[in-house]
């Protein structure tokens, strides 16, 4: 090494001289680490921005994802009354049909009956088949005293109401309140939602319409001067002279202190039977309790039947078709797999909350299969169970 050269610069030498921090570390590093830290504040910005975009977004994919859900809660309703709608519609055109069906059968029962009307020589006469009944004794009659003779015969009056039948069918039910104004009150809401079970079933109220009944009162009279005389023997004489047989035997007889002069005596040879009228008012009194009674004839003893002569007159006929005022018919119960008598209970108990529009039920018929007939009283509004058709 020369130490006697002049001293050349750094620079020619191929170095720099390049200024440092009081730390040590080059500026130019210190202004990359800057600027990088500067991109990476902006990444962070930029970053926290599409955070926020995220969030939001994801907010609002939650909100949508909710009303989603309740549009389809929505959806799932409306297609769940749908179905029920069609169910119920679907009833009340199976009730139509079979409504109609009895239409058609009541339109040709009519026919028939107009048929049967217009062909009667008498166009006010009324004929109906009625059931045997029971009649109800009333009172007896006091005839007045006109200056005739005494009236010794005894006038009954007894009163009759038909019974009038109404064919109850499948799925139907009667119900008969104590209040009449809920049966009228349920029968104006028509529609009715019942909870059978697990089931709510849409049910109708119908007015409750009565066929055609009647309404008399049957006057009888026991004739205090005649008697009906049977078994009368047929034997080989002229009915003339049975007649004279008859009346001379009870003239002649003691029988309880009876007989005595007879008035008129009628006799039918074909059925054997005849009509004795005494004279003397009272006189059939005396064979009170006799029903066998001794007769002879042709020098031969018989035994012939007597009872008391009955005359029969109906007065005060009413014929009634009518709507009931407290029962009310339910069409449309549908078939479930629970018996008739539960399906009643839980139909009677429906009716009776008042929340339901119900009150008080005195009674309550309903029939899962089959029909059954249901018989009703012009003066009560209680029905009486009848025949049932399987």
């Amino acid at each position: 090494m020369d130490f006697t050269s002049p001293p050349l610069s750094l620079q020619d030498n191929g170095f720099s001289m390049v200024p440092t921090d009081p730390l040590g570390t080059p500026l130019e590093e210190i202004e990359k680490l800057k600027e990088e830290l500067r991109i990476w504040k902006i990444r962070l910005e930029d970053a926290g921005k599409v955070k926020a975009d995220l969030l939001y977004s994801k907010l609002a994919a939650e909100a949508e994802c909710g009303r989603a859900e309740q549009q389809l809660a929505e959806l799932k309703e409306q297609e769940k009354q749908r179905k029920d709608r069609i169910s119920s519609c679907e009833q009340e055109l199976l009730m139509l049909k079979q409504e109609n069906t009895e239409l058609k059968k009541e339109m040709e029962k009519l026919k028939e009956d107009l048929e049967e009307h217009s062909s009667q020589d008498n166009p006010l006469e009324v004929k109906k088949k009625v059931a045997e009944m029971q009649l109800k004794f009333t009172h007896l009659e006091e005839m007045k005293d006109d200056g005739a003779d005494e009236d010794m015969d005894t006038h009954c009056v007894f009163g009759v109401a038909t019974k009038t039948p109404f064919r109850l069918n499948q799925n139907q039910a009667l119900l008969t309140f104590e209040d009449e104004e809920v049966a009228q009150r349920l029968t104006k809401m028509s529609k009715h939602c019942v909870n059978l079970d697990n089931r709510t079933a849409n049910v109708t109220v119908k007015p409750f319409e009565l066929d055609m009944g009647f309404q008399f009162e049957l006057h009888v009279t026991v004739s205090g001067k005649k008697i009906n005389v049977s078994d009368i023997p047929e034997l080989p004489i002229p009915e003339e002279w049975m007649r004279d047989k008859l009346e001379l035997h009870f003239y002649k007889t003691e029988q309880a202190e009876g007989g005595g002069e007879v008035e008129e005596v009628t006799y039918n040879r074909g059925s054997g039977t005849g009509v004795i009228t005494f004279l003397k008012p009272g006189a059939s009194y005396n064979f009170v309790g006799c029903t066998k009674y001794p007769f002879c004839a042709e020098e031969r003893w018989f035994i012939i039947s007597i009872s008391p002569h009955f005359d029969f007159h109906l007065m005060k006929f009413q014929p009634h078709c009518r709507v009931s005022k407290k029962t009310i018919l339910l069409k449309g119960v549908p078939e479930v797999e629970e018996d008739e008598e539960s399906v009643q209970d839980m139909i009677e108990i429906h009716f009776q909350k008042p929340s339901n529009g119900g009150g008080e039920i005195e009674k309550i018929k309903y029939i899962s299969k089959g029909a059954a007939y249901v018989c009703f009283e012009e003066d009560t509004e209680n029905a009486s169970s009848g025949a049932r058709e399987d």
